[in-house]
């Protein structure tokens, strides 16, 4: 049994490799793990393809491709998953741990939004602005203000 890189303690088979291959994540928080376990496994497809279409396109592929490549990946905490279980909105506050190739270490926390669209959860990148205004269409295309859609 190969264990998960998301630390969930469950087989990888078992845990995020079906979503990896394409099976939608039940929930936000899921997705945040299916996500640190692409880094660790240098899935950077999936990781594009989990990013809100919209933000798609402005993804450093190179950039990521080489942190994902170059860490040595040391665990996820999700500490917390706030989300209603019909909600199209989700934040998870998670930590994650590295080690880059000196042996330095580090650790990142972030509560992360995502937006369901359909059966799919989508991370919503921080570092990639939509710039829309709260009033304008969602650019997830679901037809609601982005205030009432993807936007906390």
């Amino acid at each position: 049994m190969t264990a998960c890189p998301c630390g969930d303690s469950k087989a990888y088979a078992e845990c995020c490799q079906p979503l990896h291959q394409g099976q939608p994540a039940a929930t936000a928080g899921r997705l945040m793990r299916s996500r640190y376990s692409a880094y660790a496994l240098g899935l950077i497809d999936y990781l594009v393809a989990t990013t809100l279409p919209a933000q798609q396109s402005r993804l450093e592929r190179q950039a990521m491709t080489e942190w994902s490549r170059n860490s040595h990946w040391l665990g996820l905490s999700v500490e917390q998953e706030d989300s209603e279980p019909s909600a199209n909105r989700a934040q998870v506050t998670f930590t994650a741990r590295w080690a880059d190739p000196d042996g330095s270490q580090h650790s990142h926390q972030e509560c992360s939004d995502f937006c369901k669209l359909g059966e799919r959860w989508y991370f919503i990148d921080p570092n990639h602005s939509l710039d829309i205004g709260r009033n304008d269409p969602c650019p997830c295309g679901s037809g609601r203000k982005f205030k009432q859609c993807c936007r906390y």
